[in-house]
């Protein structure tokens, strides 16, 4: 069932959403050549524990995952593009790291992603990441009120097959409030005009991902980690969005 949201409590869904923007700028910050990745976990972790937030990921225990997440963020590098889960791994220049993060403050989830190169990045990785920005920007802008949800799905399809790259449709965004997920589900590609109309008070996380040429998926051994299926670079972007009376108003800016 969609759930709509009065103007205070997509204000209060601000608030986390602000929050959300923060950890992940700073993770962004300390994401450099020889960091481990088990150091941006903690430091996250530190920062909901300072700000009294709750970690969405934490036990979390979905029927793709393998028994409960353990971890504040997915941090996902290189091939892995969704679910990474935070490892001793040591970050390298050119790595390409998917950082996700969801949280609640005061009963109110937000959720959003990004995608970081360290130290030198490769042309075609850049390219890649202004890629998923542009199919994300677009999403948001196909939010409008009395739309409908294949209006965002197409816009998402329309920017990553017209730059050349594979679409899958096995995750994708969804709704959120007082949980990390609700309906509907957002699917990365569709037909405008199509599916349930977009009322304001709906709020959604948008989430174009793709790899660089495959549109299928492989799961690590540790049974979370989703890796394009022929090893190459993948990239993640997302934000949490309100449509509202006056357009879309995204929740998880700094």
């Amino acid at each position: 069932m969609v759930e709509l949201k009065s103007p205070a409590e997509i204000e209060a869904m601000r608030t986390t959403g602000r929050f959300v923007a923060e950890v992940l700028q700073e993770l962004s910050t300390r994401a450099g050549v020889g960091v481990n990745l088990l150091d941006l976990e903690h430091h996250a972790r530190a920062m909901l524990e300072e700000r009294g937030a709750q970690s969405c990921y934490w036990d979390y225990a979905p029927s793709f995952g393998r028994g409960p997440f353990r971890n504040v963020t997915c941090l996902s590098v290189n091939d892995a593009v969704l679910h990474g889960l935070p490892h001793d791994y040591v970050l390298a220049d050119g790595d390409v790291v998917k950082m996700d993060l969801a949280v609640e403050i005061g009963g109110w989830v937000a959720d959003a992603a990004r995608t970081v190169i360290v130290g030198t990045p490769a042309p075609e990785d850049v390219h890649m990441r202004d890629v998923a920005e542009e199919a994300l920007r677009a999403a948001i802008a196909a939010a409008q009120p009395d739309g409908h949800l294949g209006d965002i799905s197409a816009a998402i399809q329309g920017v990553i097959q017209g730059h050349g790259y594979p679409v899958n449709n096995e995750f994708g965004g969804h709704g959120l409030g007082r949980t990390m997920h609700e309906d509907p589900h957002v699917a990365n590609s569709g037909r405008p005009g199509r599916g349930p109309r977009l009322r304001p008070g709906l709020t959604l996380a948008l989430e174009p991902w793709f790899s660089r040429t495959s549109e299928h998926l492989v799961y690590d051994p540790d049974g979370w980690t989703l890796r394009s299926a022929d090893g190459s670079r993948t990239v993640h972007v997302e934000h949490t969005i309100a449509v509202t009376e006056d357009g879309p108003r995204i929740l998880t800016l700094p």
